[in-house]
């Protein structure tokens, strides 16, 4: 059943990026049209998504009632980004590919796996928990996370010199979630139609941002799928690595917070999600390493459908 519900969750994100393949090696689109797509859903659509998404699914009052859940799902995020560092040095990964991998280390797609899946799973009593680690997710994203894509472009590239730009971390999706948030803390009340517009633009940033994806695939071809060694520790960062520092938070915070089962359940598959859609969008537009970014969200999209039951079976034999 777990299996079932997994593989519903993520069966129309596969057939969109196979949708976007088969028309690109049918010769649909136009080949500057990968690249006008990227700036269409980085300038404008991503930011109304942003901005929709933070009204729709934030509010005060969850706020305020679980709100300390929030330093246990930022020090998962931390030990996170400190951990992909340590992986970075070691391995000596090469420029383009480490602001990459810190994103897919880190950074889940909360809300387009995430949240129909924790819906399918826990049902609505368990929405107030996904709110905390959206939150967290949403703000490691738009901060720290573009931050190191945008200083890390690939060597090859004449475009940029590698070191940090300012204008580059103040981008529209950021500046688009600083402002919702803005709204939110101070009870400004957005009139319907401009909700509505966000809405409709914002709900454009899953397919188009798939398709995109299948476009790359088309032009690099299938065999760029692969398990080397840098996508091979992208996918246990986000999988396994993850996960288990969250159950060893949660550990941690039983000894000073009543925690619902509920709220344990959805905090780990959650940390576990996917690596999320836009990350291809992002690197294109940072001049990072589009092919390794492409192929970390295949693979941990794919791989997910055996992951959640998985860890449901262990969620069950584990008592926190």
């Amino acid at each position: 059943m777990i299996f079932l519900k997994s593989l519903g969750s993520i069966f129309p994100i596969i057939v969109m990026i196979a949708i976007g393949y088969i028309l690109k090696k049918r010769h649909w689109f136009h080949h500057t049209f990968s690249e006008n797509v990227s700036k269409l859903i980085t300038n404008v659509a991503l930011p109304c998504s942003i901005f929709y998404s933070v009204l729709k699914y934030l509010n005060m009052e969850a706020l305020k009632e679980v709100s300390n859940r929030l330093i246990f799902t930022f020090a998962s995020v931390i030990i996170g980004y400190v951990a992909a560092f340590a992986v970075i040095k070691l391995v000596k990964m090469r420029k383009g590919r480490r602001g990459v991998f810190y994103n897919a280390v880190v950074n889940a797609n909360t809300i387009f796996i995430g949240l129909p899946l924790n819906m399918a799973l826990f049902g609505e009593a368990a929405s107030k928990y996904y709110l905390m680690y959206y939150i967290t997710n949403t703000v490691s994203i738009w901060t720290l996370g573009y931050m190191l894509l945008a200083s890390d472009p690939m060597e090859n590239n004449g475009d940029t010199k590698g070191e940090f730009n300012l204008k580059k971390l103040l981008s529209p999706p950021l500046i688009a979630f600083v402002i919702a948030f803005i709204v939110l803390l101070s009870g400004i009340r957005v009139i319907t139609p401009i909700v509505e517009t966000t809405k409709y633009l914002g709900s454009v940033v899953t397919p188009l941002a798939l398709l995109y994806i299948g476009i790359v695939l088309a032009d690099a071809g299938l065999h760029s799928i692969r398990f080397d060694l840098d996508t091979n520790l992208a996918l246990l960062g986000r999988f396994v690595f993850s996960s288990v520092v969250m159950i060893v938070l949660l550990k941690i915070a039983v000894h000073f917070v009543k925690l619902d089962p509920l709220e344990i359940k959805t905090f780990v598959i959650q940390s576990a999600a996917p690596v999320f859609a836009a990350l291809p969008i992002l690197t294109n537009e940072t001049k990072g390493d589009i092919g390794y970014s492409t192929n970390v969200v295949t693979t941990s999209t794919i791989l997910f459908i055996l992951v959640v039951p998985l860890l449901m079976s262990i969620l069950n034999i584990i008592h926190i």
